[in-house]
């Protein structure tokens, strides 16, 4: 059975302190994107982008990546056998920009290890930063968040999930041991 361990105003808590961190850290949002990876990074990175325009009336553009075709431990293949390309939503040139890659949970590294393959397909940021809501530790791969929500330690037969408004109908981030 999962377990609440973060709720709503907590989780919100945690995106306005990104936010924050994101502005301290950059002296301002003027060269940023953020690049949310599918699909809950996409929502997140949206939140980020409208509490930045709150705070410092800017419009960051928000882009979305798709890392199936990139990933080494799944592939996506069609019916013919050939590889599907899902692709991305980049609405600006990131070549010289300062991309904030944005996703939900970090755990073994593989998917951001993806993210930056696919995003080196779209051109070559000046600087590409990481912002997860949640790292739970476990790495595989040495690559570490930029920007945390929340850390969250947890066993390797626990699974965490993230629940976005805009996607599952609540916010929340829960915990639940696997089945062996």
């Amino acid at each position: 059975m999962a377990r609440e361990v973060v709720d709503a105003m907590t989780m919100r808590r945690a995106l306005t302190r990104i936010t924050y961190e994101i502005i301290e850290q950059n002296k301002g949002v003027g060269n940023l994107v953020f690049i949310g990876i599918k699909t809950r990074g996409i929502f997140l990175a949206q939140r980020l982008a409208q509490r930045l325009k709150q705070l410092e009336g800017v419009d960051v553009p928000v882009g979305s990546l798709d890392i199936t075709l990139y990933r080494d431990d799944h592939h996506a293949v069609d019916v013919a056998g050939q590889a599907k390309l899902n692709g991305a939503d980049i609405p600006v040139d990131i070549n010289g920009k300062h991309v904030i890659l944005v996703d939900d949970v970090l755990f073994t590294g593989r998917t951001v290890r993806a993210a930056l393959d696919a995003l080196m397909d779209h051109g070559r940021p000046a600087k590409i930063s990481l912002a997860v809501l949640v790292d739970r530790g476990h790495r595989e791969l040495p690559i570490r968040p930029d920007f945390i929500g929340k850390n969250i330690p947890t066993a390797l037969d626990e699974q965490v999930s993230v629940a976005l408004e805009e996607h599952d109908g609540h916010d929340g981030i829960s915990i639940e041991k696997l089945e062996e």
